[in-house]
């Protein structure tokens, strides 16, 4: 055996004969590297398990066995663009066993990585490096098997290959429950509230028929929120009948839950948008069937988008696992072959409308606090009716959904309940909002920034 090692990079050489008796065992660690293991010695080292089997179907008499360690933090290697989880010791162990490409073992190469306790909320993960995945290559757990225990996990892979133990965020059962339950109730209570909210802005609607701009608004505030009940709905059907659904009652219940959520997403962009031609560019001439058009494009894109995903089978059943790997719910939702569907689609979409409805939230509350400065607001429209309109704005524009980028990591429990709950109940808040604003003296302008615009531009507008 030759050992040698530089900064980051420690090899192991072996000949192995074909006739070999035994499995060969070589231990490994961070820091010492890889060496020989006697079949009675014990260690707290991490260990590779090399089946005689290998050896024993080369044709060669001698196989040259190449074992490597790399630290990828210090050679600057192995790194996959979007990495969720995190290399355990930053360590990499590499085998090669003669010049060929070694696949499909009925007996497994075992490796066995020593870690202590792990962080609640993170899940092992066996895994290799898969050239061919994405642009620059990816860790892939094809051919692998996880068997997690109290001091280390054990990985069993067909072939041979660079290996280590991803650390994935994940949630225990006991999270994942009570997750759901919050969910599943703040779903049924934000259905109660959209239904209201439906209502009072059909009354206004009604009782203010000569007043277009005000129309408009609540024409907009509507439709926004009967995306938001569909979705809920959508949450609540998946939940309560995924689990025993056909295959493709599934994909017509996940391309649904999608559609609704991108609906949502639209009205959102559409809400900034129409503040946005409100504050800066003022409508000031007539738009034919204005509402209309905002409908076609609320509803029909997301339509539109749902149809080609749905043309390419992303659609289907989803499980949510444990740190046990424990299947807690099935979801009818985009499957995990198609994730990049979901990270366009959603992730992506929701991204764009995000910067946008936050650079027009900053322009309204730009022009509000310039007005203030000036005189314009005056009377109980001062204090806390602008606070009430802002916050108000900040939940229609969907800046609560941003959370989901911070959900993301080894202790984001607390970021996801908080996720969890505030878009749960986000129908809620509109209704009280809406409330608030055109009710009892839904006779005046309501609403303080419409008072601006209407001041600023000498436009009646109301909001």
């Amino acid at each position: 055996a030759l050992r040698s090692g530089l900064a980051g990079l420690k090899v192991l050489l072996l000949n192995v004969s074909r006739a070999v008796t035994h499995d060969v065992l070589i231990t490994f660690s961070p820091t010492e590297g890889p060496r020989m293991l006697n079949m009675t010695e014990k260690g707290k080292a991490g260990k590779i398990q090399l089946p005689r089997e290998i050896f024993r179907s080369l044709s060669s008499w001698t196989a040259r066995v190449v074992v490597t360690v790399l630290n990828i933090q210090r050679l600057g290697m192995f790194e996959e663009v979007n990495q969720m989880g995190q290399v355990l010791d930053n360590t990499v162990v590499g085998i090669t066993v003669g010049e060929t490409s070694i696949s499909g073992l009925r007996n497994p190469v075992q490796l066995a990585f020593t870690h202590g306790q792990l962080p609640r909320g993170v899940t092992p993960q066996c895994v290799f490096w898969d050239p061919s995945k994405g642009q620059a290559g990816g860790w892939s757990s094809s051919g692998c098997v996880t068997q997690p225990g109290d001091k280390g996990t054990t990985c069993s892979c067909d072939h041979l290959t660079f290996f280590t133990l991803l650390l994935n965020p994940a949630l225990d059962r006991s999270t994942a429950q009570a997750l759901m339950a919050v969910a599943t109730a703040g779903c049924g209570v934000a259905m109660a509230f959209s239904i209201f909210t439906i209502a009072f802005c059909i009354f206004l609607r009604c009782r203010f028929r000569t007043e277009e701009t005000l129309r408009t608004n609540l024409g907009l505030h509507v439709n926004l929120v009967g995306s938001l009940l569909l979705l809920n709905l959508a949450f609540l059907l998946n939940s309560g009948l995924s689990g025993g659904t056909q295959p493709g009652t599934c994909k017509v219940l996940g391309g649904f839950t999608h559609y609704c959520l991108l609906c949502c997403f639209t009205w959102m962009a559409l809400e900034g948008c129409h503040l946005y031609l409100l504050f800066v560019k003022v409508l000031g001439t007539y738009i034919h069937h204005y509402l209309v058009k905002l409908c076609l494009v609320g509803w029909g894109f997301p339509a539109l988008v749902v149809g080609v995903a749905g043309v390419i089978g992303s659609y289907g059943e989803y499980s949510i696992q444990t740190a046990n790997h424990q299947v807690i719910a099935h979801l009818c939702w985009i499957t995990s072959e198609h994730l990049l569907v979901h990270y366009i689609t959603n992730c992506g979409y929701f991204g764009l409308i995000f910067l946008f409805n936050m650079a027009v939230f900053g322009v309204v509350t730009q022009k509000s606090c310039c007005l203030q400065g000036t005189g314009a607001v005056q009377g109980d429209r001062k204090a806390w009716k602008v606070a009430l309109v802002a916050l108000g704005l900040f939940c229609l524009l969907g800046a609560t959904w941003a959370l989901a980028f911070l959900t993301h990591g080894t202790s984001s429990a607390p970021m996801i309940y908080i996720f969890t709950i505030l878009n749960s109940l986000q129908g809620i808040f509109i209704f009280i909002w809406l409330v608030v604003l055109y009710y009892p003296k839904t006779k005046e302008t309501a609403g303080s920034l419409s008072y601006i615009i209407r001041h600023d531009k000498t436009i009646t507008v109301s909001q």
